[in-house]
């Protein structure tokens, strides 16, 4: 399945409307394929960022495949008459891609996330998931000028799956200017993900991820640092969608006058 096969294409990034089988496939699809790839998990943030930022939305649809990352994508595909089939945030797609490189035996690099942290993620992946080979960790608290180095030494490892948890845009333009240069085979942006795993980030109770509520959570437990994301960056998000739905509506009743 090519990654630009049934398309949502939301404020200009397209997103492939999959569910999570069929982006394992086309991960897997990827990662065999003798060109490096990399794989953009884009939430409401990532497109708020790409609108106001041609130079990152131009990153953005380099990636290989972009997959819907959260429920406020979600609902604005549903605004355009579309749906995804399924919500493919980090926290519920990395766990599902790694257990395919524990199946296929792709080495795994981690790279993100305060020092200590990946690898603490790593161990405790390593546990739960049977097979899972690691092959090295480094954090995201590195200079432009070290970028050098930190490539070098990820390419060192020998990975075929690369993991980048370093937040957008960094994650993103990071991937997109170094993914040939590491070695990778495939490499994929997880943002906190590996918070999570560490358990250096606690979930939302199951009750509000099932009801698309994990943003409020998130928000009432870093609320200097996401309330701008989440009280500003959210509602514009939607009224942008709405605005452009209604402009090619009116492109098109214009077109059949």
């Amino acid at each position: 399945m090519p990654s630009h096969s049934f398309a949502i294409e939301i404020l200009g990034i397209p997103y492939a409307c999959v569910d999570a089988d069929s982006a394992l496939a086309e991960a897997e699809r990827l990662y065999e394929e003798e060109a490096p790839a990399w794989i953009a998990i884009e939430n409401v943030h990532g497109v708020n960022i790409a609108v106001s930022d041609p130079a990152h939305k131009d990153v953005l649809r380099r990636a290989n495949l972009r997959l819907n990352d959260g429920k406020g994508v979600m609902l604005g595909a549903r605004i355009q008459g579309r749906r995804f089939p399924v919500d493919l945030n980090g926290n519920f797609f990395s766990p599902l891609l790694l257990r395919r490189a524990a199946e296929r035996g792709w080495p795994v690099f981690f790279l993100g996330a305060a020092p200590g942290v990946a690898q603490r993620a790593g161990d405790r992946l390593t546990e739960s998931i049977p097979g899972l080979r690691i092959v090295g960790v480094r954090d995201g608290f590195f200079k432009r000028d070290q970028e050098e180095e930190v490539v070098e030494a990820i390419r060192a490892t020998e990975p075929g799956l690369l993991m980048v948890g370093m937040g957008n845009p960094l994650q993103e333009q990071w991937l997109d200017r170094n993914i040939a240069a590491t070695g990778a085979r495939l490499g994929v942006t997880v943002g906190a993900f590996f918070d999570f795993q560490a358990g250096e980030m606690p979930r939302a109770p199951a009750w509000m991820n099932s009801a698309g509520l994990e943003w409020v959570y998130r928000l009432t437990k870093e609320p200097r640092r996401l309330w701008r994301r989440y009280l500003i960056g959210n509602p514009l998000f939607l009224w942008r969608v709405a605005r452009d739905r209604l402009a090619k509506r009116s492109t098109t009743q214009e077109a059949h006058a």
